[in-house]
């Protein structure tokens, strides 16, 4: 009895779940109603806007600072990579313009051999210098090509400006030369102004050279220019070999201290050219003189 008098009690206190909809709804139109007509709705917006926006940021902060933390570490990731990579661009640019540098003044080298070599009426081969000889007392040097390439012993090389040394032993695809400046080495040389005939030894310093048999009353000065003699057959004659630097006569003595400066720089070569003396062309006048001659006693035979 209890129970069922409670039960038809709580249909008259709580509203049924239908009429709290339609009392809502009818709530809602009657507030967007005015709020759409007069706007007095506007400050209660405002002020539930202003009450729950600290709400907002308190519910939006770890999200925010999650992304911005990985932002941070994605840009610092990305400017160290980029750091990295513009670091390496550039050593590899400097490398690069090293290298353009290198070439530029191998070309330079190379333009200048060609240009003597124009000049120059014997056969020739241009050599690249491979290993320099340590010993500050013997100026040798070693050249890339050797006896297979028809390099034999004596053979003079020179550069773009001058006479630079000669070989001195031959192997299958290197050869060894020595400088002009070796204390062993001597060359005949002449005056190019006048034709005076001299020796021009090597002194162990690599910008000069001694001419040591030269009279106090021989015809030289500073700035001649000496060039190969011819003589001994080693070194075609005409090539540029160095310029009189001082001369110092002394009275005393038979002989004037007489030093030159070599025309080729020694300590910066980098390419030579090896010499070949072409006998074909002092060998051509006999030739064609036996030729002439064959017809002539010829004749005199068919006179006899």
């Amino acid at each position: 009895m209890v129970a069922s008098r409670g039960n038809t009690s709580n249909p008259a206190r709580i509203p049924a779940l239908g009429v709290r909809l339609l009392v809502l709804v009818l709530v809602s139109i009657v507030l967007m109603y005015l709020d759409h007509r007069q706007n007095h709705l506007d400050a209660v917006r405002k002020g539930l806007g202003a009450a729950v926006y600290p709400i907002q940021l308190i519910v939006d902060a770890p999200v925010r600072l999650w992304v911005w933390l990985r932002e941070s570490t994605t840009a610092r990731n990305d400017l160290q990579l980029e750091v990295g990579r513009l670091k390496a661009e550039r050593l590899l640019t400097n490398a690069r313009l090293q290298r353009l540098t290198a070439l530029e003044a191998e070309n330079a080298r190379l333009r200048a051999l060609l240009e003597a070599r124009a000049k120059v009426r014997d056969e020739v081969r241009v050599a690249e210098i491979m290993a320099v000889d340590a010993n500050p007392y013997e100026h040798n040097l070693v050249i890339d090509i050797g006896s297979t390439d028809g390099v034999y012993d004596g053979q003079a090389i020179v550069d773009a400006d001058g006479v630079v040394g000669q070989v001195i032993e031959t192997g299958l695809m290197t050869a060894q030369a020595v400088l002009i400046s070796d204390t062993d080495h001597a060359l005949p040389v002449e005056v190019n102004r006048n034709g005076l005939r001299t020796i021009a030894v090597g002194t162990g310093e690599i910008d000069r050279l001694d001419l040591p048999f030269l009279p106090n009353n021989a015809d030289i000065r500073a700035g001649d220019l000496l060039v190969t003699s011819g003589l001994g057959g080693a070194f075609p004659a005409g090539y540029p070999v160095a310029v009189v630097d001082s001369v110092t006569r002394i009275p005393q003595e038979p002989f004037a201290d007489v030093t030159a400066k070599p025309a080729a720089a020694l300590d910066q070569v980098r390419e030579v050219m090896l010499i070949w003396s072409a006998p074909a062309a002092t060998e051509a006048p006999e030739d064609e003189t036996s030729e002439e001659e064959t017809p002539a006693a010829a004749q005199e035979s068919g006179n006899e």
